[in-house]
């Protein structure tokens, strides 16, 4: 779709009325979900309305079809379940309950349905669509209804937790699976089986079992005292962002159909919004879900080749997940028979020989660990080519592993545009990138920046409790990233924010002044706190404490203003279940890439040599698809100086923030979702995992 075409798209809710609704079991997100259809909506010109208890309340209608304003869905997003209520619905399933429905949509002028909810449920709103003609016809026949509103438009999000509908890569909720019946019994067994000094239950925000009710620590702690088993626990906030994208790109679905355009659903392809056609997700999830019941797999892995020596490092800033990837790249190069060295210090470690053999046993429980436990440096190899060139014949090293931020990448490169001086450097180089910043080119999403967006979220979310207490505050919260505004503009989303200003997206002191006005308009309604973020190198001149004083100073009277630097924090702590199962299997993707180059460049009775440009790659996550690309074909697309690349994805998730934010942008830079067609490729596992 053309900019222009966004253009007129701009205002092209006047007039339209969108409705959605939450079908079937809860799934956590679908709170986010409903916010950004409802948010995006209103902001578009259409009226929106929230359907309460799923397809029993569009039978039913009445109370239960209300409309929305633009503060129904204030402080949902971080809530579990959905607030609009789910129900299963017996009556949808006959004609007669399809016929009720459609008489209450038509009596408000809804012709547009965004559906939230599993397989069955976007199955059942593809029925109502295709029936919605006979279903008028029928109504105006009996003359319950005028002639008009003869087509229905229909958009499916996909809220489930057991995350098995085909074409999306992960459904919402399907990081929150309530518990099955008997858990108490297995977990009580798990810790008695386990036997450790240490045992750590953690239990969400929210959480509950099958039933609905609500599992507290408190709860937990009483059935595990029977063992004698202290429990620490920890709540977990619940990342809105997917969730958030989704729902936007469900309107823009919605007001974008012609009476030609078949029912589809939103999904994610990699870290994008796309658009499949409803049917076919719906059969290949069948297709699929018979196939795994038939299915055998190979139990049986053949090691075969000759045996070689690699180093893995760490280098740049300290990232979740690094230790992940470590832990599996260890294990699978020792499985097929090689010999691993760990650098400690990263490249110049390597120039000082700070190399050690790992073991098997020595990376054990380092996946769920923090930071870098081989230690990491900054330092770029272009003054210690001699030295790293000693130590890769000293140890016989054939292969190595790099995995970290921008300085991984382009010492990388540096050593592969220094092969005509060395011939050490000649040998298999695979990078993969793990900066909380996500600023390394060739890939979408880096390890650590999911851990990072969490950890700024969980504080952003505290400081929005604070505002909320004290009224007609605005706090300004500086997050890290460099030059890069992926993480202002991440968390910014996740948490609701009234702006965040970064360097991709150029500010002076009239945008600035304009959201002092926007904020203290929003003082005068019924949110009175404002949330502001600042990328840490967003602009040479306006540093955080020039904006703290500027909003300070114009909303003198209005509002008082607070600053909050969250620094390191954004680094440290534990990687989230995404960064842990994200390094793992890079790290396994990555040997086996590695492995596949020394076969393939080993000279029979010397060594082995790679000198071509695809020996020197990152392994980068391109919507779903991991690809290694070579560090010669990224050099173009790089911004050195400013270190990251000159094409940034994530983009147009700045347009969403100051819509969802109320204000009033341009759709000029925002990438609509495109239809694609579901295939077993599309959705079959890369062999290399």
């Amino acid at each position: 779709m053309s900019s222009m075409d966004l253009e007129k798209l701009r205002m092209a809710g006047a007039g339209r009325a969108i409705a959605v609704l939450t079908s079937g079991g809860d799934a956590q997100g679908m709170n986010a979900a409903v916010r950004a259809v409802t948010r995006m909506g209103i902001y578009v010109g259409a009226k929106v309305y929230l359907i309460h208890e799923g397809y029993q309340g569009l039978v039913d209608g009445g109370d239960n079809i209300k409309l929305a304003h633009w503060h129904s869905v204030t402080n949902i997003i971080q809530l579990g379940g959905t607030v609009i209520g789910s129900a299963r619905c017996k009556a949808f399933t006959t004609r007669e309950g399809r016929l009720a429905a459609a008489f209450n949509l038509v009596k408000k002028g809804i012709t547009n349905l965004c559906v939230c909810g599993g397989d069955g449920s976007l199955t059942g709103a593809n029925i109502f669509r295709k029936e919605w003609s006979g279903l008028l016809a029928e109504l105006v026949e009996k003359d319950t209804l005028a002639a008009k509103h003869d087509n229905l438009n229909i958009v499916g999000l996909v809220g489930s937790i057991d995350n098995d509908f085909c074409g999306t890569d992960m459904t919402i909720g399907a990081d929150s699976d309530p518990p099955h019946d008997g858990w108490e019994d297995r977990m009580c067994a798990r810790l008695e089986g386990v036997r450790s000094r240490l045992n750590i239950i953690i239990v969400a925000e929210g959480a509950r079992d099958r039933d609905g009710k609500h599992i507290s620590s408190t709860y937990i702690k009483d059935i595990v005292s029977i063992y004698t088993v202290n429990a620490h626990c920890t709540v977990c906030t619940h990342l809105g962002f997917q969730s958030t994208k989704l729902g936007v790109e469900a309107v823009i679905a919605l007001l974008d159909a012609s009476p030609d355009t078949a029912a589809c659903v939103i999904g994610l392809s990699g870290n994008h919004a796309v658009r499949l056609p409803l049917m076919e997700c719906v059969e290949m999830t069948k297709l699929v879900q018979q196939a795994m019941n038939e299915k055998k797999f190979d139990e049986a892995v053949k090691l075969r080749g000759g045996k070689f020596s690699l180093a893995i490092l760490n280098v740049g800033a300290p990232a979740p997940g690094m230790n992940a990837a470590v832990r599996s790249a260890v294990r699978l190069a020792l499985a097929h028979g090689h010999k691993v060295y760990a650098v400690q210090n990263g490249y110049q470690g390597l120039a000082d020989g700070a190399v050690f053999e790992m073991e098997w046993h020595k990376v054990a429980g380092w996946t769920g660990q923090g930071g870098s436990l081989l230690g990491t440096k900054r330092t770029l190899p272009d003054k210690n080519m001699e030295g790293i060139a000693q130590t890769i014949t000293k140890f016989n090293l054939s292969a190595l592993l790099v995995i970290g931020g921008f300085e991984a990448y382009h010492g990388v490169l540096q050593l592969f545009e220094a092969r005509a001086q060395y011939d050490e450097f000649c040998i298999p180089m695979c990078v993969i990138p793990a900066t909380i910043s996500n600023n390394v080119p060739g890939t979408d999403f880096s390890l650590g920046a999911d851990t990072a967006v969490n950890a700024a979220m969980e504080g952003c979310d505290k400081i929005k409790q604070s505002a909320t207490g004290t009224k007609r505050r605005v706090f300004v919260v500086e997050t890290m990233g460099g030059y890069c505004g992926y993480l202002a503009t991440s968390t910014g989303i996740a948490v609701g924010a009234d702006a965040a200003y970064i360097f991709e997206d150029p500010f002076n002191i009239h945008d600035l002044k304009t959201n002092v006005d926007h904020l203290a308009e929003k003082m005068k309604k019924d949110i009175q706190r404002g949330l502001v973020l600042r990328n840490e190198k967003c602009h040479e001149h306006y540093s955080t404490d020039f904006i703290y004083r500027l909003y300070s100073s114009e909303g003198k009277g209005i509002f008082d203003c607070r600053v909050n630097v969250l620094g390191h924090l954004q680094q440290g702590g534990a990687p989230s279940p995404f960064d842990r199962n994200f390094g793992t299997k890079l790290g396994v993707r990555a040997i086996q890439w590695l492995t596949e180059k020394l076969r393939e460049n080993y000279r029979q009775g010397s060594r082995v040599f790679a000198n071509a440009p695809n020996t020197a790659c990152v392994l980068g996550l391109k919507r779903k698809v991991l690809s290694f690309i070579p560090t010669t074909e990224l050099k173009d697309d790089t911004d050195f100086e400013l270190r990251m690349p000159k094409v940034q994805w994530w983009f147009n998730l700045q347009q969403i923030l100051k819509m969802l934010a109320k204000y009033q942008t341009s759709f000029c830079e925002y990438v609509p979702g495109e239809i694609e067609h579901v295939t077993r490729r599309s959705i079959s596992i890369d062999s290399g995992f």
